[in-house]
């Protein structure tokens, strides 16, 4: 099991927003009676439109959770490959701090494989520069933009705009789900079992053949082929579950697998991994002590 990262854009809230708190402070004040009062108070009078569709939605998480300066998660995650009836699996359990405003990232946590060892690994991502730590082996720098290390960590906020580009494909692949008495709205994509080469284009396709990747590596270089043409997505499943009063998310859970044939079988692949919000993180993330020298 892998930490993973998205090297996306942070989360700040839009210039034209605090342009207009600014504008709002240094205006005149409108006289009673006239023409603007009445238009503004007509305006506040007016309730907000409530929300509807999935871009609806993940503009309130977007802005929700630019309220606050960081955040932590809770990261928990499984993935493995069955073969002949024989399973090979491994699970990973973490913690991420996440600034918002700047691009900041702290990651640890801990895998374990299917025979039992442990693995520990650490994470920092400060603008564009990032330092790993696997095991008891020194800090090595690593880039975030490397495609290796966008399967490193997971930055639970990028999944904001990962359904923005999910919703604004064509025909919208989100479907919004907001149950009476739940305190929750979510949005979720799927997929039935079809050939990876039908939805190859589609983006949570994309992420699910990135996350695959490594493993697929691994397999090629034990000489199994793995061919994209030739896979099957087994199934898809990923929701982005938010408060229904504050917008803010509450969690994310990746859930697919691939079928891959050799010797007239298929091989299948599966990988779950669902990050929760453990709340504001009051710290500032930056790099340790020794890294800063």
């Amino acid at each position: 099991m892998r930490t993973r990262l998205r090297h996306t854009a942070l989360l700040v809230l839009p210039l034209s927003l605090a342009l207009a708190a600014c504008g709002a402070e240094a205006d005149e004040p409108t006289a009673a009676g006239s023409p603007e009062a009445a238009a503004q108070s007509s305006a506040a009078s007016e309730p907000a439109k409530a929300p509807e569709s999935a871009e609806d939605f993940i503009d309130l998480a977007e802005k929700a959770m630019a309220e606050e300066s960081a955040w932590s998660f809770s990261v928990k995650g499984e993935e493995g490959l069955t073969s002949q009836g024989q399973k090979s699996a491994a699970t990973y359990e973490g913690t991420v701090q996440r600034a918002v405003g700047r691009a900041a990232l702290h990651s640890q946590g801990v895998s374990t494989s299917s025979k039992g060892k442990k693995k520990t690994e650490e994470l920092y991502v400060i603008g564009e520069a990032g330092h790993l730590k696997e095991g008891t082996a020194d800090w090595k720098a690593v880039s975030p933009a490397d495609p290796e290390m966008r399967n490193k960590a997971d930055d639970p906020i990028a999944v904001i705009h990962e359904f923005r580009m999910y919703a604004q494909a064509a025909g919208g692949d989100v479907k919004v789900t907001e149950k009476d008495g739940s305190g929750t709205v979510k949005l979720r994509v799927t997929s039935d079992e079809q050939k990876l080469s039908a939805v190859q284009q589609r983006a949570w396709a994309k992420k699910a053949k990135r996350e695959f990747e490594p493993t697929a590596g691994q397999l090629r270089k034990a000489g199994i082929p793995v061919d994209d043409a030739r896979l099957t997505l087994s199934g898809l499943e990923e929701v982005l579950v938010l408060d229904a009063k504050t917008y803010r998310i509450k969690s994310h859970r990746l859930d697919f697998g691939f079928l891959i044939p050799y010797n007239g079988q298929d091989m299948a692949f599966e990988q779950q991994v669902t990050t929760e919000n453990q709340g504001v993180y009051d710290g500032r993330i930056e790099l340790p002590a020794d890294l800063r020298r």
